[in-house]
């Protein structure tokens, strides 16, 4: 699967020199079949501490790059009049390698000159982004990512508890990726060994097995215990989603296919609700939130499709369900703080689906807290949806609740190891909804086997960690893993995000004004040169940073 070469990453392993501050761990970097990826071990893990400013005037850069760099540090001040250049990844060369490099070294200069590769790399272009804290706009909730049974079966197969430690930090820890988001599945998903929900005995409408757990969920609630114990993540937000009801609540007595849930079932099925958060909560996961289910469409449409537990519901009958059960059931009970999202589907469903529950039970949608969103046709349906529905039901939080590569026929439906452009969508996507007010983001499994499982329905994708099956003692941080981390490492929950306008094409960004005040802006370079930014701070002045072509980073500052 890989060509072995157990590099590291170059500027990372000087990263406690750098300001001799905090001690870090640099990635230990292989290249893969499609680029690079950082290797991790019941012994070893990369991690980056985050940064103390000593400072007013101190800025600090994170860097990661198509080239190689993942979370490399740079770091100096405002207004020193002089331009700081942040250095990509070089990889090093054994002595046999050097005497090829130098033996060619006449020849590569002159078939370079007549190479657009090679002279768009010796392009420099450049960019002014001014970033004014006075412009305000959403507050933000956090990100995270999925714990189906998928990542239950991989992690509990881990040769080493260790190795699963190691993913929950990578993840949760403030050194991690600092996430504080979580979606769990109500009962089973696509991502499992088998569909399975609670009270799957035919007629079991008091729900009589809901007073202890499933096995498989004493082992996923085992697993995120110890994941809240050893990240030290403080304030773990968890999502409840249910893909199906018991099939016998069903019209077509199936996990999937054309079928919705039978009317004289509704109660029950909110019920069934309410008896999951006690459960939760009784086994020490409190619940954050749930939703209305997930994809509804799954079961009304697409059902010649999706092989894996769904169940249909339409605007109409979601409607009746919300207003005259679900929402009553929780707003009257112990749960009535619990936060609702409607949907959790597609974009190109916004903003009608919530006009048409308003239509058939009016102000239905009061119910909701927030609209979550998934994220796999947003290069198709594009943001006036979301703006539409921002305008129509203001005040509700945003959030895209599932994300990842490998769904579509034109994309490879497996991981693809190391791949860069997977990861600059994922940055593109991130920059674009947050930038239309989003206030989270949930990705979909936390890790994946190395052929995108394992599963019940052949249902195979990519996933920002990938673990190693043939032996269950290492996995691997793709490229999407720190992509995501640009994002998530340095704005914590309560940050709020501020106006960054560039000044050209050459740079997209967001930036953040966080609880402490700081400011925590990521700049995205998808060109295929070098790019000098320069940075104008409202309150802090400016400064000048060159940045290498095809990569991200994430800037912190007073």
């Amino acid at each position: 699967m890989f060509t072995s070469r157990g590099v590291l990453v170059l500027g990372v392993l000087l990263l406690s020199a750098i300001g001799g501050r905090s001690e870090s761990f640099p990635c230990k970097l292989r290249d893969a079949s499609h680029g690079k990826v950082c290797v991790c071990t019941a012994d070893y893990c990369d991690y980056l501490e985050n940064p103390v400013l000593t400072d007013e005037n101190e800025w600090y850069l994170i860097s990661s790059s198509k080239q190689g760099l993942r979370f490399s540090t740079t770091s100096d001040k405002f207004g020193t009049g002089k331009k700081v250049t942040v250095q990509d990844y070089v990889e090093q060369a054994s002595e046999a390698a050097n005497e090829t490099i130098v033996s060619r070294l006449l020849d590569d200069v002159v078939a370079s000159a007549f190479t657009l590769q090679s002279r768009e790399s010796s392009i420099t272009r450049s960019v002014t982004l001014r970033l004014d804290r006075t412009k305000t706009h959403q507050k933000m909730v956090g990100f995270g990512g999925s714990y189906t049974g998928s990542v239950t079966y991989l992690v509990d197969n881990f040769k080493k508890s260790e190795l699963g430690d190691h993913l929950y930090k990578s993840y949760y820890a403030e050194q991690g990726l600092g996430f504080n988001l979580m979606r769990v599945p109500i009962g089973g998903c696509d991502f499992d060994l088998e569909p399975w929900s609670y009270a799957q005995e035919e007629g079991n409408t008091l729900l009589s097995d809901m007073d202890e757990l499933d096995e498989r969920d004493v082992a996923r609630m085992g697993q995120i215990k110890r994941l809240i114990e050893v990240s030290g993540v403080k304030n773990l937000l968890v999502k409840g989603t249910a893909w199906s009801a018991p099939p016998w609540m069903k019209t077509n007595n199936r996990w999937t296919g054309f079928g919705r849930l039978k009317k004289q079932y509704y109660q029950i099925w909110a019920d069934y609700h309410l008896r999951w958060l006690k459960l939760m909560k009784d086994n020490g996961i409190p619940i954050w939130a749930i939703s209305t289910g997930n994809e509804p469409l799954n079961g009304i449409f697409f059902m010649f499709f999706v092989k894996f537990m769904s169940m249909g519901w339409t605007p109409q009958t979601q409607a009746v369900f919300l207003n005259d059960y679900l929402g009553p059931a929780i707003r009257n009970s112990e749960f009535k703080d619990i936060i609702l999202f409607g949907n959790d589907d597609q974009r190109f469903t916004f903003p009608t689906w919530f006009k048409m529950m308003n239509r058939t039970r009016p102000n239905s949608i009061d119910y909701l807290d927030g609209l979550a969103v998934h994220w796999y046709w947003d290069e198709i349906f594009g943001s006036s949806f979301i703006e539409q529905t921002t305008e129509y039901a203001p005040d509700k939080i945003l959030i895209v609740s599932e994300s990842c590569i490998g769904d579509k026929p034109w994309q490879a439906a497996a991981p693809l190891l190391g791949s860069w452009e997977r990861a600059e969508k994922y940055a593109r996507d991130y920059l674009l909804n947050l930038k239309l007010g989003f206030h989270g983001w949930i990705d979909w499994n936390i890790c994946l086997d190395e052929g995108g499982g394992p599963n019940y329905v052949d249902n195979y994708v990519d996933a920002p960690v990938i673990v190693n099956t043939t032996t269950f003692e290492e996995f691997y941080k793709q490229p999407m893993f720190y992509a995501m981390g640009h994002f998530s490492k340095l704005v914590p929950e309560g940050s709020v995000r501020i106006d960054a306008v560039p000044s050209n094409v050459n740079l997209d960004s967001v930036a953040f004004q966080r609880p402490d005040k700081k400011i925590a802006a990521v700049l995205f370079n998808s060109g295929r040169a070098d790019l000098d930014i320069t940075l104008v701070d409202s309150v802090r002045g400016e400064f000048v940073v060159n940045v290498p072509a095809k990569s991200i980073h994430t800037l912190l500052y007073s």
